[in-house]
């Protein structure tokens, strides 16, 4: 057993510890019947610490729940051997963000080039020692995943956005990324594969700029949605001064039903 204030996250740890239900079910499963399976560890040199390998979710859990030790194996790994080891152990579940993926692949890759294994580029000699159900293509797009900023991460892993569209979306610059971000809230879309494209390609001629962003966004497609929208002035008067903006959404709607039904009350009544 290993006191709990003893273990610390393994360094650029790339899946996410997240308070969800799932992590709740842990949680009453802990407390019901302990920590069934243990984690593993590495010491940490020149101390009495521990840095995890497997087991984030249940160290998480093991707090929440206020266990103050938990059952560890313990191994002494290298950085890269250990970084290896995370990845594989988390590789298995059956839900993987694509972001966790992205970043789970470049540790691991980074891990075998630092051993020797690999070299650069990922290819036929270093793809099975990466992932036995993706291919070595499809690591090196996840891979660039790793170039996006946080808020275009977030939409791939929310299912908003392609792969494929990420993938473009990453050899743009870290200012004219958070310029498509703000583009897509604005149309309320996601760039299409082949504005994606158009994106890149004039990004690598340097003729991308925030305004082309927003004409090539501007364009219609399949994914984009009609959106009606007031400013907030015209519809304050209307409501009363301690209304929200959701209270006042909600009032909209119960007005535009009410008169839907009213109207067709209107239709069934002609009709007879």
């Amino acid at each position: 057993m290993i006191p709990v204030k003893n273990l610390r996250p393994f360094e650029g740890h790339p899946y996410k510890v997240l308070d969800n239900d799932e992590m709740n079910s842990l949680i009453e499963s802990i407390q019901e019947q302990g920590i069934l399976t243990p984690l593993v560890v590495r010491p940490i040199e020149n101390t009495d610490e521990y840095e995890v390998i497997s087991g984030h979710r249940r160290l998480h859990a093991a707090e929440k729940a206020g266990i103050t030790e938990v059952p560890a194996l313990i191994y002494a790994l290298d950085r890269d051997a250990a970084a290896i080891a995370v990845v594989d152990s988390n590789l298995h579940r059956e839900h993987i963000l694509p972001s966790e993926k992205a970043f789970a692949f470049k540790l691991k890759l980074d891990a075998l080039n630092h051993q020797g294994i690999a070299c650069g580029q990922v290819g036929h000699k270093s793809r099975d020692d990466i992932s036995d159900t993706e291919s070595g293509r499809q690591i090196q797009r996840y891979i660039r995943l790793t170039y996006l900023v946080p808020g275009l991460l977030e939409y791939m892993d929310d299912g908003k956005m392609a792969l494929s569209v990420g993938v473009e979306l990453s050899y743009l610059n870290t200012d004219l990324q958070y310029a498509v971000l703000d583009a897509m809230a604005q149309e309320d879309c996601t760039p299409s594969y082949a504005q994606a494209v158009r994106m890149k390609n004039m990004y690598r001629e340097e003729m991308l700029t925030e305004d082309e962003i927003y004409s090539i966004m501007c364009q219609e497609k399949a994914n984009q949605k009609e959106k009606v929208s007031f400013k907030a002035d015209m519809l304050r008067r209307f409501f009363p001064k301690n209304y929200t903006t959701q209270d006042i959404e909600k009032a909209i709607l119960l007005i535009v039903e009410a008169d839907y039904r009213r109207r067709q009350r209107n239709r069934d009544d002609g009709a007879r």
